[in-house]
């Protein structure tokens, strides 16, 4: 298969930066009919299936980012349909030239000097000040209330052809099989994982035996194995199946390197931008698991800098008798732990009473979601330690497993904090 040009850009700037710079001051000569001046890329730990930078040209200092999946060539529906979010209500910046050509979908933005939200809460981790950490999490709840608000007034039915032609299952489904044919596993789920081997401190598993363990997470048994969530993900994460609880307004990949911070006099504001997987169908089970999982479960540092853990956190792992014991003193974090819970309490708690008022809520929800989760920080980029193109080290591949099992699984007895945030969003029977 041909690479298209944004894949083959971005497979460059990952040996040679300057290289792939000239190459993108070429394709945007070319796609835009403009003349760029000064491109830079940046080093982004957040830009673990994109590409993002900076350069000039007549329109003046622009900002640019596109998204690039695998496998692109063969997979079919519009992206980066910022107008869509824009109509419905929600904050989004609106790119000044954008391409939804297959192969070549990137967005130019006029180049803005506020911060990402991401880098915000970065600094937030490393250096907690309580005023800011306030103004952060009230900005979080506003852009919370309009999501729920566009949600509520977009939601609608939606029959599994429309749910299928949603780009957002690129991020979830199309990541564990063949695009073109549908074979499972496939995808990353096959590159990543299937017949490599597994290291963790003091321990290197072959995939047949990681993925048939038991799990032993932080003293606690769980329920299901690697093998299982993935085989549940392939089936209940379908496409088609997803229709069931209707279809709405979203981004669909609103993690916070995906969000402007704007600071105000008396508070502060949260704007999209990189509207990649924005759609009107979009299922309305599936539309805020990507930024609850990657703005709160993915931090502090684990999954973005995951060279900073060793010194920070220990991990340990043993194998013995088919069960795989992972033990670890890493933790969320306050910061992470309240936009959690701002996320549990100002959408997704009212988010569901509103689907369940409206009978379409399907009975086993939080499977669906659970699921969604787990493939989040699995197949987002590949957790085997020291994979090529990866960041990984045997500590943050720890942590990062014990963050998809507690997301997917749940214990055999007792609760983790996963339960907990599940049972704080159920919503009640009338």
């Amino acid at each position: 298969m041909t690479l298209s040009r944004t894949a083959e850009i971005r497979a460059v700037a990952l040996q040679d930066p300057a290289r792939a710079e000239t190459m993108l001051t070429a394709f945007l000569n070319d796609l835009f009919a403009i003349r760029t001046e000064g491109m830079k890329i940046n080093a982004d730990q957040y830009s673990l299936n994109s590409l993002n930078g900076f350069f000039t040209c007549e329109h003046g200092p622009c900002f640019f980012k596109f998204h690039q999946e695998e496998g692109e060539e063969e997979m079919h529906g519009e992206l980066y349909r910022a107008d869509i979010l824009a109509r419905a209500g929600l904050p989004v910046d609106q790119p000044i030239l954008s391409s939804t050509l297959t192969g070549d979908q990137v967005l130019v933005y006029r180049r803005r000097n506020d911060p990402r939200f991401s880098d915000v809460l970065r600094e937030l981790d490393l250096a907690p000040d309580p005023a800011a950490m306030s103004r952060a999490l009230a900005a979080e709840a506003e852009l919370n209330a309009k999501l729920l608000q566009v949600a509520r007034d977009t939601l609608h039915t939606i029959r599994p052809a429309q749910s299928r032609a949603e780009p957002i299952h690129r991020l979830f489904h199309e990541r564990l099989v063949n695009p073109t044919t549908g074979a499972y596993p496939a995808g990353r789920l096959a590159s990543f994982y299937v017949d490599k081997d597994f290291s963790l401190p003091g321990v290197s598993l072959p995939w047949k035996d990681l993925a048939h363990a038991t799990l032993r997470l932080n003293g606690r048994q769980y329920a299901h194995t690697l093998a299982e969530l993935f085989d549940a993900a392939h089936e209940r994460l379908l496409p088609e199946r997803l229709a069931d609880a209707g279809g709405i307004v979203a981004h669909g990949d609103a993690h916070n390197a995906n969000v402007w911070y704007e600071r105000g006099e008396d508070a502060d504001h949260l704007a999209f931008f990189d509207p990649a997987f924005a759609g009107e169908d979009v299922p309305a089970l599936l539309a805020e698991v990507k930024s609850t999982f990657h703005n709160t479960l993915a931090h502090p540092l684990w999954l973005y800098d995951s060279p900073m853990v060793p010194d920070r956190w220990h991990v340990t792992a043993d194998y013995t008798d088919g069960v795989l014991s992972l033990t670890t003193d890493w933790h969320i974090g306050t910061l992470r732990e309240k936009l959690l819970d701002v996320k549990a309490s100002s959408y997704w708690r009212p988010w569901l009473q509103t689907l369940q008022d409206h009978e379409l809520l399907p009975a086993d929800w939080e499977r669906v979601i659970r699921l969604a989760l787990f493939l989040c920080p699995t197949l987002v980029m590949n957790l085997r330690a020291g994979a090529e193109g990866g960041r990984h080290n045997p500590q943050s591949a720890g942590i990062g497993l014990i963050q998809a099992v507690t997301c997917g699984s749940v214990p055999v007895d007792g609760q983790d904090h996963m339960t907990r945030f599940f049972d704080s969003i159920r919503p009640t029977r009338p």
